[in-house]
């Protein structure tokens, strides 16, 4: 698989500087764009976008503000949906994109239902993973008990050690292999030798302020504006965010959507499962 890429970058309203990968060429299709989660940044795609991109897609790949190589920003209450969606608008005209296929993974998801509800035409079609327009109390209340908490590690093993004891019942399956793999799509060596998170500290404000920083409260209007694109869904079966009975009300709201569920992952999987690769498949054959 060819995995090059091209790092690039573009600016927000407010003056930042914010990163994104390119794979592939532009082409006839619309490009796919993969929109990462709240604490995670755009390595979180590092397999998913060469593989989309090896199937003759063009696939944007950006990591939100405070996120990676992206600017922080100077202030906190700009960490937040609308202003993520504005960024990612930003983004678009930059690079002249009319219409493309979203891949949104928990936050990335909530943007993509936002941008569905007031601006539907941009969507050619979507793919929410383990979001959807209600947020279980538990999985919020266990994304609040970690984010921002700025730990760091001599080691990537001691990372990996800390990862799983966060996230280990969301991966039982996973071996330290595949936590020192997380802790580096998730972490950064720094200056000093020290391995830390690789987002600002300060996304967790609006969050741990008020919970619609998170998500908004009434999001089944956004979610019906997705209802007759092509649409997949995916959900981790050991999932504290979205809950089964939201799921299959999502699937009853969008009675066309390719629904999968990924066994033995809780939130979130990360799209290099087979039933998160034949969603993809499946979605983007569905793309004119």
């Amino acid at each position: 698989m060819d995995n090059s890429f091209t790092d690039r970058n573009w600016q927000s309203a407010d003056g930042l500087t914010l990163h994104f990968r390119e794979y592939g060429e532009a082409g006839d299709r619309p490009p796919v764009i993969c929109l990462h989660g709240l604490t995670r940044n755009l390595r979180d795609f590092d397999a998913l976008a060469p593989f989309i991109a090896e199937k003759g897609w063009r696939v944007l790949v950006p990591s939100m503000r405070g996120r990676g190589e992206s600017a922080y920003s100077d202030d906190p209450e700009t960490y937040a949906l609308p202003t993520y969606v504005a960024d990612l608008l930003a983004l678009l005209e930059q690079e002249k994109i009319e219409r493309f296929v979203s891949i949104g993974t928990s936050m990335g998801g909530l943007m993509t239902m936002l941008l569905a509800q007031f601006q539907p035409g941009t969507l050619a079609g979507a793919l929410l993973n383990d979001v959807g327009p209600e947020i279980e109390t538990s999985g919020l209340d266990a994304i609040k008990s970690y984010v921002g908490q700025g730990r760091s590690y001599p080691t990537w093993m001691h990372a990996a050690r800390s990862l799983q004891e966060v996230h280990g019942a969301s991966y039982p399956g996973y071996g330290i292999e595949d936590w020192i793999a997380m802790a580096k799509r998730t972490l950064v060596l720094c200056n000093n030798g020290r391995i830390s998170f690789d987002y600002d500290m300060k996304i967790a404000e609006p969050i741990l302020a008020a919970d619609d920083a998170a998500a908004p409260p009434d999001l089944w209007p956004a979610f019906d504006a997705l209802a007759d694109k092509p649409l997949a869904l995916l959900r981790g079966e050991l999932s504290q965010l979205l809950s089964r009975e939201c799921f299959a009300e999502m699937q009853q709201r969008a009675p066309g959507a390719i629904a999968a569920t990924v066994p033995n992952v809780g939130h979130a999987p990360t799209l290099d499962e087979t039933e998160a690769r034949e969603a993809v498949d499946s979605l983007l054959a569905q793309i004119a």
